[in-house]
C-alpha cells in the first residue's frame, strides 16, 4: 500500500503530520507513506526515519484562508494538490489531508476525479455514538445544496463503506429529519425518501436529530447544509459539556475527590467523543481515496488516519462503490 500524507496542511503541520507519519510508518511496515511536503522544512523532521516513509518534495503550501478554487488552480505544486496527482496518476493509492476543507474538495473533484454516475462526492465523517458504533454521516460539509438523487447515491455510498470498512452486515440507513413520519420534512427530504426506499439498501426511515448519538442507524444521510449544522452542533455541546464538568469538579475540595473517583470513566467517556481516534472523513464519491483529518489533528489523529486508510484499501472501498454504481443499482435516478 502506498499512502500520500498532505504533510504542510492542518493547524500544527508539519510537526504533527511527520510525527503521525513516523509512527504510522512504524506500525505498519507493508505500507509505504509518502509525506508530500516543503523538503527544508520536513526532512530535519524525519531523523531515523523508517525505511517505508519517503519525502516528496512540494514548493507550495495552501493556506487555511485560501480560496479554494482559485488556490488549486494557482498552487499547482503545493502539498495537497501534489498529493492528489500521486492518487491520480495511481502513484499512492490514498491521500490525507488535515489542510482547506474547500481546497481538498476542489482537489479531489479536479485533480483525483469525480467517480462516474456520482454527481457529488459527499464528506462522511464517524459521529461517535453512545453504543460505541458510531454512524457515518453524510454528506456533513462537502456541499451546501443537494438534489434528492444526491441523498440517494450518498446512502449508497455510505451502506458500502460501513458493510466494507466496518464489516457491519445490513447496516441501517437513516435520513436526517424533524420527524420519523414518511411525508414529514422539506421538499428534499420528501422527494428523497421515496428513492432511498427503492435502493437496494437496509433503509430505515426517517431519524431525528435527537437520536443520533443513541445509534439510531449506522449511516445517517443529510444534505450538507443540515449535516453541518448537526455536527458542529454536537462539537460545541460536548465541548462545552466538558467545560461544565470541570468547573464543577474544581470548586471545592468534596468535588475535587468526588473528581478523582469518576475521573477513569470521564476520560472513557471523553476519549469516546474525541476525533482523533477515528482519523478522518473521506471524501466518498471520487475515484481515488481521499480522507480529510480534521483541521486540528495531532499525530495520533494522522496515525488513525493512516490506519483508516489502510482499512479501505485493504476492502477495496472506491472499487466496490464504483461497481454498485456502474452495476445500475441506482439506474433509476
Amino acid at each position: 500500500m502506498r499512502i500520500a500524507i498532505d504533510a504542510m496542511g492542518g493547524d500544527f503541520a508539519p510537526d504533527s503530520t511527520v510525527k503521525g507519519a513516523m509512527a504510522a510508518a512504524q506500525e505498519w511496515s507493508d505500507t509505504q507513506i509518502i509525506l508530500v511536503g516543503h523538503q527544508d522544512r520536513l526532512k530535519p523532521l524525519m531523523t531515523d526515519a523508517p525505511a517505508n516513509l519517503i519525502l516528496h518534495h512540494a514548493e507550495e503550501v495552501i493556506e487555511a484562508e485560501d480560496e479554494p478554487v482559485r488556490a488549486v488552480r494557482r498552487k499547482k505544486d503545493s502539498s495537497m494538490v501534489v498529493a492528489g496527482r500521486l492518487v491520480h496518476d495511481k502513484e499512492a493509492d490514498a491521500m490525507i489531508s488535515a489542510g482547506n476543507t474547500g481546497a481538498l474538495m476542489t482537489t479531489g473533484l479536479l485533480v483525483v476525479g469525480r467517480m462516474e454516475g456520482i454527481e457529488r462526492p459527499a464528506l462522511a465523517p464517524i459521529i461517535p455514538t453512545m453504543d460505541g458504533r458510531g454512524v457515518l454521516a453524510l454528506d456533513l460539509g462537502a456541499n451546501m445544496d443537494a438534489k434528492p438523487e444526491h441523498l440517494a447515491q450518498y446512502a449508497l455510498m455510505g451502506s458500502i463503506y460501513r458493510e466494507k470498512v466496518a464489516g457491519i452486515s445490513k447496516p441501517r440507513v437513516g435520513l436526517l429529519n424533524v420527524g420519523t413520519e414518511a411525508k414529514k420534512g422539506n421538499e428534499l427530504t420528501k422527494a428523497a425518501y421515496p428513492l432511498l426506499a427503492e435502493l437496494p439498501i437496509n433503509f430505515i426511515g426517517n431519524v431525528e436529530a435527537r437520536d443520533v448519538l443513541t445509534g439510531a442507524c449506522d449511516v445517517l444521510v443529510c444534505d450538507g447544509f443540515a449535516g453541518n449544522i448537526l455536527l458542529k452542533s454536537l462539537e460545541g455541546t460536548a465541548g462545552a459539556l466538558f467545560s461544565v464538568l470541570k468547573q464543577e469538579f474544581t470548586k471545592s475540595l468534596k468535588n475535587k475527590l468526588a473528581a478523582a473517583v469518576l475521573m477513569p470513566s470521564l476520560r472513557g467517556m471523553k476519549q469516546m467523543m474525541d476525533y482523533k481516534q477515528h482519523g478522518g472523513a473521506p471524501l466518498l464519491g471520487l475515484s481515488g481515496l481521499v480522507v480529510k483529518s480534521h483541521g486540528s489533528s495531532d499525530s495520533e489523529a494522522i496515525k488513525n488516519g493512516v490506519r483508516q486508510a489502510r482499512l479501505a484499501i485493504e476492502n477495496r472501498l472506491t472499487e466496490s462503490i464504483s461497481q454498485e454504481i456502474s452495476g445500475k443499482r441506482v439506474e433509476s435516478i
